[in-house]
């Protein structure tokens, strides 16, 4: 079968990792490996579908499904999936569309409380990880990690002001993500009373990541907004505990195992409280960290990710048969804006 998937032209741009692009990558990866022609486009710029074939299955990343014209528009020709990364997206795009699919169950109930599509075409497909050696963690947990781009959705002015409240106490964090989207924020953060113990290492490579976090003792998420927490997830792969805020997917992402402790968002002193227990009582380290074994067990891998995909496209192709016949080879396409 084949497949049009239509994604950032920047997925693999070094400088901008995302969880997003992660998930495109990875999922394209599977659907090829489970049998799908997967064609790319990649969009710099304006949707443009019009050069298409009809009736052809199409899935639209939806951080590219703008202007919502394009997309109503060709609602009707082709089989439109619309993977939703982040919850925004125009109310007309999810009633037009074949079908939706979120990384979170959080993220499928905001959809459907907020804009109201027939629940039937909304499904949930949460980012896989893959499962890696499990991190012992150290005697006093001090090495804290934060991953995400370095921006207030993330809540690392949180973080830093919740960190400052902890100079009596041995720690060190290292944040890894883009340093260059908000610049100004940098600054601010770099002049905190914190920071002489945060190390901004901007983007690294999978490799680099996966060395940081063999030495990890617990990831903090500081995020104002997270339909699943894939940062998260991962640490959880390694067997690291979670700190992380009470938003969106972030529950879903650590498990009921008693991996992690929750916060409220944009509380300093919530977060930094939780971060003391944690430095202070050896016995929830303890604890969390069973949680945390417990809990990579039973995380998600993305063949079971891209297998709930498949089964979306396939039922949508089915609509159409012709959409079902392999009409061209596997290629790459880029649609310019």
């Amino acid at each position: 079968m084949t497949l049009h998937f239509v994604v950032p032209d920047a997925i693999d741009d070094p400088r901008r990792p995302s969880g997003g692009n992660v998930y495109d990558r990875r999922l394209s990866a599977e659907l090829v490996a489970a049998g799908w022609d997967v064609q790319e486009h990649r969009v710099a710029g304006q949707l443009d579908l019009a050069g298409l074939p009809d009736g052809a299955t199409v899935l639209v990343d939806g951080l590219v499904a703008t202007p919502a014209e394009a997309m109503v528009a060709e609602a009707a020709r082709l089989r439109l999936v619309l993977l939703l990364h982040m919850t925004q997206a125009e109310p007309e795009v999810l009633h037009a569309v074949d079908a939706v699919v979120t990384t979170s169950q959080w993220a499928r109930r905001w959809v459907l409380e907020r804009h109201g599509p027939d629940p039937d075409r909304v499904h949930v497909a949460v980012p896989g990880v893959e499962a890696g050696s499990r991190v012992a963690g150290s005697a006093t947990g001090a090495h804290l990690l934060c991953v995400g781009p370095v921006t207030p959705d993330k809540g690392h002015d949180v973080l830093l002001a919740a960190l400052g409240e902890l100079n009596d106490l041995e720690w060190r964090c290292t944040c890894v993500g883009a340093l260059d989207l908000a610049p100004a924020f940098v600054d601010r953060l770099r002049r905190s009373r914190a920071a002489a113990r945060v190390e901004f290492t901007g983007p690294l490579t999978r490799a680099q990541l996966e060395e940081i976090r063999s030495t990890t003792d617990v990831v903090v998420s500081a995020s104002r907004r997270e339909s699943f927490g894939m940062a998260v997830a991962e640490g959880l792969a390694r067997g690291i505990p979670v700190v992380a805020t009470e938003v969106g997917g972030h529950p879903e992402a650590i498990g009921g195992a008693g991996a992690g402790l929750l916060v409220p968002p944009g509380d300093v002193d919530a977060l930094a409280s939780a971060l003391r227990r944690w430095l202070t009582e050896p016995q929830l380290q303890e604890q969390l960290r069973a949680g945390a074994a417990t809990r990579r067990t039973n995380l998600t891998p993305w063949a079971e990710t891209a297998s709930t995909v498949s089964d979306v496209l396939s039922r949508v192709a089915a609509v159409n048969p012709a959409a079902l016949v392999s009409v061209s080879p596997r290629n790459d396409h880029r649609t310019e804006g």
